[in-house]
């Protein structure tokens, strides 16, 4: 027994000292990790499935969940250098929802190289360059997504080129499988073409994001060409508050709408603006204020909806609560007013989310 508990001492200490070697920066090997959890109740929301929501991560109701536990290695070297980015949980689920098994649990897995310092190829699985919010939730300010996040592209498995061209100028272009999906079970389907151009000045950004296909059938079962364009931009007015913009339209040809062998062109967009107070590096507040259009194609929402988001950033080292209130309101009655099903066009919902990240 005593050499049982000393053996699994001594992995343990070699285990931590391995860690904290990755921690030093003089290391080629970093890693780093997050664990979140959340509490949500929604005005009527049921446990029966009504739950209020059309936006991703946050599918519960008046329940202790756990988002997702993160743990990322990067190890970088003369000039290339790979990443592992894994994820488990709700959270992580979702966003590999086109995925099976084992994949479910990869974010992101790729490698680079950069002959130059103004260009970089990178292969393998990268989260998308389109939109304003990310998956890591201590990276976003606010807890709930946006409609425009929940309903565009979540990640990219391909190839890419970024090219650095000056005056705080880059492009990336690249190719890649059908949207969200790691691996595809049919060669055949159309491949995504990526793109992206960006200007960062020392107190603004802005990226122009583009993702699509033409020709032959993708996820949506019998869309023949799928075209989203998006902008994104980032602007700091003082050292207290900066202002954020998110902005995207998708456009989808559907060659059997509805089933009826007729062709029809769908679109839905949507606007966003987010609106950062940093009173101090413990304490903040955003405001999402965000237009989502979909009555013209009707993937999941059928209404256009106006949401806004309020939530505080309570920051103590590397933990951070976020209390947050979001109310929704939408042209049609979309919503339920209470756990019957009665129909509403206005949703209220609260959250208390924690997370900590290393």
């Amino acid at each position: 027994m005593n050499k049982k508990i000393l053996a699994t001492a001594i992995i343990i200490s070699n285990l931590f000292s391995g860690f904290l070697l990755a921690q030093d920066s003089t290391k080629p090997l970093t890693i780093s990790g997050s664990v979140d959890a959340y509490y949500r109740v929604g005005v009527g929301a049921s446990g029966s499935g009504n739950l209020n929501n059309f936006t991703s991560f946050t599918n519960s109701n008046n329940t202790f969940q756990l988002g997702m536990a993160s743990i990322k290695a990067q190890y970088a070297t003369g000039k290339g250098g790979v990443v592992v980015d894994l994820g488990f949980g709700k959270r992580a689920e979702e966003f590999s929802y086109a995925d099976e098994g084992t994949l479910q649990a990869v974010k992101q897995a790729y490698f680079y190289y950069a002959p130059s310092d103004k260009v970089k190829f990178t292969f393998g699985k990268f989260g998308t360059h389109v939109g304003y919010e990310l998956l890591d939730p201590q990276l976003n300010k606010n807890y709930s997504m946006s409609y425009m996040f929940t309903n565009g592209p979540f990640s990219h498995t391909g190839i890419k080129a970024d090219f650095t061209l000056g005056g705080g100028s880059g492009l990336m272009i690249g190719v890649a499988n059908p949207i969200d999906v790691t691996a595809p079970s049919n060669g055949s389907d159309p491949k995504t073409l990526i793109a992206q151009y960006s200007k960062v000045g020392d107190k603004y950004s802005v990226f122009l994001n583009y993702a699509g296909y033409f020709g032959g059938k993708m996820y949506n079962p019998s869309a023949s060409s799928l075209n989203q364009i998006g902008l994104t931009a980032a602007a700091t007015l003082s050292d207290k508050f900066s202002l954020g913009y998110d902005g995207t339209v998708q456009f989808v040809k559907d060659i059997n709408y509805q089933n009826t062998g007729k062709s029809k062109s769908k679109s839905w967009w949507g606007s966003a603006l987010y609106a950062n107070l940093t009173a101090s590096e413990q304490f903040g507040l955003t405001l999402r204020a965000e237009y989502f259009g979909d009555q013209k194609y009707g993937i999941k929402v059928g209404s256009d909806v106006f949401a806004a988001t309020l939530s505080a950033n309570c920051k103590v080292g590397g933990f951070m609560l976020i209390p947050e209130i979001r109310l929704d309101n939408a042209k049609d009655k979309i919503f339920s007013k209470n756990g019957a099903g009665d129909p509403s066009k206005t949703a209220f919902s609260a959250i208390l989310a924690a997370v900590y990240s290393f």
